[in-house]
């Protein structure tokens, strides 16, 4: 596993990362585990091939991951879904993160992640400090499962972020990387 802190920090990555629900669910009910506590310093998880910044919480976390049953569990002891890292980020815009590439990545335990945080009242459109939002980040990372659960939650395809691009912008470009999330956001309404 990952080995950044030690104590009960630790040990949430650790649960988190094995997607051990029963060993969270218990530092939740034994207040082990403050569900608000955020990182002080970031870190690479490469395992899910995602950065944790100062500023994040279990859930981002959790929602990097796509661990949907852990984020209901955050969720349920009353996490917020709103919780913004140093960057802005919301735990929406690290579970709209994919990369289809990686061994690791699941497109259902995505798409039941994203679903879970917006019942849970999390805003699709919510931008970023680069003005990025989660469908911005879906698009970008070419996970087109991700792309149409937020276009079903009413995510905006015209959302401009800070350099003006839209999530359609951003899909019909030619990156180089494929175009799983092409179609889907060529043919979102407009």
């Amino acid at each position: 596993m990952c080995r950044i802190w030690g104590g009960p920090m630790q040990s949430m990555i650790d649960a988190v990362l094995a997607n051990d629900v029963e060993r969270v669910r218990e530092a939740v009910l034994d207040r082990t585990l403050n569900v608000s506590v955020q990182f002080p310093e970031q870190f690479m998880l490469e395992s899910i091939a995602h950065w944790i910044y100062a500023g994040d919480t279990v859930l981002h976390l959790a929602a990097a991951a796509h661990r949907a049953e852990i984020v209901g569990v955050l969720v349920d002891a009353g996490a917020d879904v709103s919780a913004r890292s140093r960057r802005k980020a919301e735990p929406l815009h690290y579970a709209a993160d994919g990369y289809p590439l990686l061994e690791a990545w699941d497109a259902p335990a995505q798409v039941d992640t994203l679903r879970l945080l917006l019942q849970a009242g999390a805003d699709p459109d919510s931008a970023d400090a680069n003005g990025a939002t989660p469908l911005h980040r879906a698009v970008r990372t070419r996970c087109a499962d991700a792309v149409r659960c937020l276009l079903g939650a009413g995510a905006s395809a015209e959302a401009r972020n800070k350099s003006g691009s839209t999530p359609f912008y951003l899909a019909v470009q030619d990156t180089g990387r494929g175009g799983t999330g092409t179609d889907v956001a060529r043919s979102a309404p407009s």
